[in-house]
């Protein structure tokens, strides 16, 4: 197959006249602006061709649809996969704009003319029925975050997303108060994705020093360090917490129950002991 590169638009023509014609339409080229014009009974087709899918053709088309709802734009097959992303959301855009898309190749033995997409309406409501969970998670992604520390447009550069923020929060809980469970965590409003984001440990932040026991590692403190707004936040709406004092006594007799357990000549603890120390974990 040529290059779309050494092809011109105009050889698009004898195939697509062809095309149509077959169809029993009769077909016109070059009609008041139009690259070509198909047409039968009182139904009017207009076809744009272009070597490539662009802005300048799509705008044509656009045009087109005030004198008929059936405009195709035309081009020449591309050399890429067209499985892949791009020609998938240049697909959308055309369909999204109510076209219809035709491609146009050379093979050895003849041109071949593919009907992709037909023009038709587009449904929003439908679209935006099919994207709810698309727009579930983004409505989450907001409310997750309690900042705005990034720059719109960025690329090649580290993002804050809303499950950063979340080992954040937790990190500073674990930099306050020391080794804690998940339980404890989330009593102090780390959330329910808590334990996955201790356990998958994605940044290295967290390290687990008993049965569902974790503490804050020496990676977590220094990269913590890199977030000073936030950490402030955190420390701040944890010193701001009511009722706490409660909450760190508890914390620090578990904390001597683990030692005591962790002693040299006291394998164990009190039974009740432990089963009080294991309530807390999940």
């Amino acid at each position: 197959m040529p290059q779309a590169t050494t092809l011109t638009e105009a050889q698009m023509f004898v195939p697509l006249r062809d095309f149509f014609t077959q169809l029993g339409y009769e077909v016109h080229g070059e009609v008041d602006g139009c690259d070509m014009t198909a047409s039968k009974d009182d139904e009017l087709i207009i076809v744009e061709m272009k070597r490539r899918l662009n802005i300048q053709v799509l705008i044509q088309a656009a045009k087109r649809q005030r004198l008929t709802s059936e405009v195709y734009i035309a081009i020449f097959r591309p050399n890429y996969s067209l499985s892949s992303r791009k020609w998938k959301d240049l697909c959308f855009l055309v369909r999204r704009l109510e076209l219809g898309l035709i491609t146009v190749s050379f093979l050895a033995s003849h041109p071949m003319v593919d009907l992709v997409l037909y023009p038709k309406p587009y449904s929003l409501e439908h679209g935006r029925r099919t994207a709810r969970k698309k727009k579930s998670q983004l409505q989450a992604e907001i409310a997750g975050r309690h900042g705005n520390y990034n720059v719109g447009g960025s690329t090649g550069r580290k993002l804050m997303t809303a499950y950063k923020e979340n080992a954040i929060h937790i990190a500073c809980c674990l930099q306050k108060f020391g080794p804690l469970t998940p339980k404890d965590l989330r009593a102090l409003g780390t959330g329910q994705k808590t334990l996955s984001i201790l356990y998958k440990n994605y940044y290295g932040w967290f390290e687990r020093i008993d049965r569902g026991v974790y503490q804050l590692s020496a990676q977590g403190e220094k990269d913590l360090k890199a977030f000073p707004e936030l950490v402030k936040h955190y420390t701040d709406q944890l010193a701001a917490g009511e009722g706490q004092e409660d909450f760190v006594k508890r914390i620090k007799k578990e904390e001597s129950l683990r030692a005591r357990k962790k002693a040299p000549g006291n394998c164990s603890v009190h039974r009740a002991d432990e089963r009080a120390a294991m309530s807390r974990t999940d």
